[in-house]
């Protein structure tokens, strides 16, 4: 994965209800932002209420997945960044949070043992396993707990592999985990 490695905790971040774009809707590049990048990600979604969730039990408390983008203003982030200041804009923006269909846990063995990629146009941009994760989904789920109540339907989006990159207008783009696609859409 590409975050650092001297990361002991998971990194949180929210994003509103707005931000979440599905069904396959098209992604409108925003006027704020001339560099929009794609972090291809796995999605869990939350099932039952829980607050300081174990990590051993952490799996009762998702039963889906898909995959998922998280769009980065990127250039609004390094301004952010270079300033000290909160970069919550440059990833929680109106439709920032693209979902594709969920799938059932049951049609995988573990969600500790996927691959999961990104296709735009066709060609493999970014690839993925969560073994490969720097924390399981467990963990990041427990991690989480301890500082917001986890409600039914909130949406947990995993960490990105290298490979992240920007998006231009025509752009299609196809999000897989074990090669079985969830999520198709279009940049406009």
């Amino acid at each position: 994965m590409r975050h650092s490695l001297l990361l002991s905790e998971p990194v949180i971040f929210m994003k509103s209800d707005s931000a979440l774009l599905k069904d396959g809707k098209p992604f409108f590049i925003p006027d704020f932002s001339s560099e929009i990048h794609y972090e291809t990600e796995v999605v869990v979604k939350i099932n039952k209420v829980g607050k300081n969730i174990a990590e051993q039990f952490a799996h009762r408390y998702y039963n889906e997945m898909t995959a998922g983008i998280d769009f980065t203003a990127r250039d609004l982030q390094r301004e952010l960044r270079e300033k000290g200041l909160p970069w919550e804009i440059c990833k929680g923006f109106d439709q920032s949070a693209v979902i594709g269909d969920f799938i059932p846990l049951e049609e995988t063995e573990n969600i500790q043992n996927l691959d999961f990629h990104l296709k735009i146009d066709g060609k493999t941009v970014q690839k993925g396993h969560t073994s490969e994760m720097l924390f399981s989904v467990d963990r990041i789920i427990a991690y989480a707990s301890r500082f917001f109540t986890l409600k039914i339907g909130d949406l947990i989006y995993t960490g990105t592999p290298a490979g992240v990159g920007k998006v231009e207008i025509g752009n299609n783009l196809q999000g897989f985990i074990n090669n079985r696609k969830l999520l198709d859409f279009y940049i406009r």
